[in-house]
């Protein structure tokens, strides 16, 4: 069982969750059960399976947990771009999101490859 709490990676995207809630406070009121809904579960998602998987009893179990971690990630990458391509969020916006969501996904790639499955 390893202690996600001091995992950086999990740490860092509790930050995203918070970075990507402000984000989609201002969208309009019409996308509170879509795209709203929808970006705030993904990016919850992230570090929340982290922590789950990190839970686990064996190193193959978290690893599969790092892997949907992971897809929620570029889940949330894809609706983004939606949103900049909707009007909701700012280019600059999605460019400083992208970097923190690559930076993310090494980490969790690296973390991966560390559990040695």
């Amino acid at each position: 069982m390893h202690r996600y709490k001091e995992l950086s990676v999990w740490q860092k995207a509790m930050e995203l969750v918070v970075e990507i809630y402000k984000i989609t406070e201002k969208f309009p009121s019409h996308e509170r059960f879509g795209l709203v809904s929808q970006m705030n579960r993904c990016a919850i998602s992230i570090p929340s399976t982290i922590a789950e998987g990190a839970g686990r009893n064996t190193t193959k179990d978290f690893d599969h947990f790092l892997a949907i971690s992971l897809g929620s990630s570029f889940e949330l990458h894809t609706q983004l771009v939606l949103s900049n391509r909707l009007g909701y969020v700012a280019m600059e916006v999605v460019e400083k999101m992208e970097l923190e969501l690559a930076h993310i996904q090494n980490m969790v790639v690296k973390l991966k490859k560390s559990l040695n499955v």
